[in-house]
């Protein structure tokens, strides 16, 4: 077997409506062609890696992320061309953000269910 890329990573979500504002309209991933799955979700691109989110039922359990914002959480992590812009417009969204500089151009936030995003700005 030989892994050549990877495909999706996939986030459940307990409010598909509430979720698509974070990653669509927060981070600026665009909503590419989804089929119907008969569960509730919706699919994002961003650059090679599709995002999947998929919306749980409330008694169902998907794990727990974690509790505070940290990066040592498992997380996905997202290239951005401006770190300084990413601070701005996600703080400028009401979120927390945990950020470096724009020196080392990491910076981490949690979606509305608390799943740890990373966005990197390359060295």
């Amino acid at each position: 077997m030989k892994v050549l890329r990877a495909h999706h990573v996939s986030f459940a979500v307990r409010d598909l409506a509430r979720a698509r504002a974070f990653y669509g309209e927060g981070l600026g991933l665009r909503e590419i062609p989804r089929p119907e799955l008969g569960i509730p979700g919706t699919w994002y691109g961003a650059g090679d890696v599709e995002i999947h989110l998929i919306e749980v039922p409330p008694a169902f359990d998907a794990g727990t992320p974690a509790g505070k914002l940290t990066p040592l959480a498992n997380h996905a992590a997202f290239q951005i061309d401006d770190y300084e812009a990413a601070v701005a417009a996600l703080r400028a969204r009401g979120l927390e953000v945990l950020g470096t500089s724009d020196r080392q151009g990491q910076l981490w936030v949690q979606d509305p269910d608390g799943n740890v995003i990373e966005l990197i700005r390359p060295r």
